[in-house]
């Protein structure tokens, strides 16, 4: 037992990507819907958990009602609007904030961005994936192979694929989104903390697959000029 608790922890040594733990708007809206999701899961279990036991211990089989027919109901006007209202209040809760952050977070396509989608005023960074490697080129022509943000402005990502289908990644800061060749998309992001945050290629596409990874590094805004021209 002692040697399965030794592997575990040694295999959860390497889980460095905690999509619970956000640092940005768009991971915090999508960390909530997560913790909603769970939240009515949890309600809806111990519903049915506590109906199965009390309709279990209520009628149970005893030697006193063996022989006892049960009474025939034909409509219990009560339970059945209660079992229709209630189910599709859950979903509303559900429904209607994971539509509302799902539009406002997702992507825009170069051809669907309008200037606010565009992000004006915004730091733009070209972000090119080919297997198996990243490419951030920033305003001033820098290229780098990591990510490097200033801290509580926003960013937008253009991102485009040479090759085959890649998905940009970085649990932290939100947003799982596939980069398709041919397609230039608009991911905008803005940090609230200064870190360095593991991303990813979340899309197989090829042997070196799981070595298409880059660090993302969000500075204060002082550190990050000074990073850009290279200093």
């Amino acid at each position: 037992m002692r040697k399965t608790w030794i592997v575990l922890l040694l295999l959860l040594n390497g889980c460095q990507i905690r999509t619970l733990n956000p640092h940005s708007q768009v991971a915090g809206d999508q960390a909530m819907l997560i913790y909603l999701s769970f939240a009515i899961m949890i309600v809806v279990m111990a519903v049915v958990f506590i109906l199965l036991f009390r309709f279990a211990w209520k009628y149970k089989q005893t030697a006193k009602n063996k022989d006892d027919v049960p009474e025939e109901i034909n409509s219990n006007k009560r339970l059945e609007i209660t079992w229709t209202l209630f189910p599709v209040l859950l979903l509303a809760i559900l429904a209607i904030p994971t539509v509302m952050i799902t539009y406002q977070v997702s992507p825009k396509t170069t051809n669907e961005a309008d200037s606010t989608a565009a992000g004006e005023g915004a730091i733009h960074i070209q972000v090119t994936a080919e297997r198996f490697d990243w490419t951030f080129t920033y305003e001033n022509g820098r290229q780098s192979d990591q990510l490097v943000l200033p801290v509580n402005e926003q960013a937008v990502l253009h991102l485009q694929s040479e090759d085959v289908i890649h998905s940009f990644w970085v649990p932290e800061l939100g947003g799982k989104q596939d980069v398709i060749p041919g397609k230039e998309i608009l991911f905008k992001v803005t940090p609230d903390k200064t870190g360095t945050f593991l991303g990813k290629c979340a899309e197989f596409c090829g042997v070196n697959h799981a070595l298409m990874t880059f660090d993302t590094n969000v500075l204060h805004n002082q550190a990050y000029q000074t990073w850009l021209q290279g200093k």
